[in-house]
């Protein structure tokens, strides 16, 4: 019985930290590269961040029921922000002298941020990926166990409520695999996409 909950877990994290990053990333680039909307995204991006996102877990459940929907809209909106704000500063942080290098050279504005701009945020993308998984994790045993009867949070709940100690151990053993085959996932897919980094060394 365990391997369906984990099957559901799975699911949920993987969908919410792909609409998370896809949703973020590209934002935080150009409000990183475009000063005028940096200043009018960044106070609102900042003063938002902070709120815990766990306290609209019940209004999303009033919203959007107590399925897989709630549940992953919670968690992407936490990798959402994390990605936003990681890859808003990396975009900031590139030398102007990368960008008029390339621009000299005549590199379109598409070519640069293919280039240069996407390349440079990669590595601090991949590390805040890396910090949201602990934390979706944590945030997807809350909502599983809070409401629902699928997923790890709420079989580990159950085992717990029926004194079953055993499948309860069991449960937070898959729940840590869970979030041990997500970082290595993710370590992959860097050492896929920033090739360059090893040759540059």
């Amino acid at each position: 019985t365990l391997l369906p909950h984990a099957g559901v877990s799975f699911y949920r994290i993987i969908v919410a930290l792909a609409v998370g990053t896809v949703l973020a990333l590209p934002l935080g680039l150009l409000i990183g590269r475009s000063p005028r909307l940096d200043a009018i995204a960044a106070p609102l991006t900042f003063l938002t961040y902070p709120i815990p996102k766990v306290v609209f877990l019940p209004v999303l459940m009033v919203l959007m029921g107590i399925g897989d929907a709630s549940k992953i809209t919670l968690i992407a909106i936490i990798v959402f922000f994390q990605i936003l704000i990681t890859s808003r500063d990396a975009a900031r942080a590139i030398p102007e002298g990368m960008i008029t290098s390339v621009r000299s050279l005549g590199g379109t504005p598409l070519q640069i941020v293919r280039h240069v701009v996407v390349p440079a945020t990669l590595p601090e993308v991949f590390t805040a990926l890396r910090i949201s998984i602990g934390t979706a994790i944590a945030v997807l045993f809350l909502s599983e166990s809070f409401a629902g009867s699928t997923g790890l949070g709420a079989y580990i709940s159950d085992m717990w409520g029926i004194v079953n100690y055993r499948s309860m151990f069991a449960g937070i053993i898959a729940m840590a695999l869970l979030g041990a085959m997500l970082y290595e996932a993710i370590d992959f897919l860097e050492s896929r996409l920033t090739r360059w980094r090893k040759t540059a060394r």
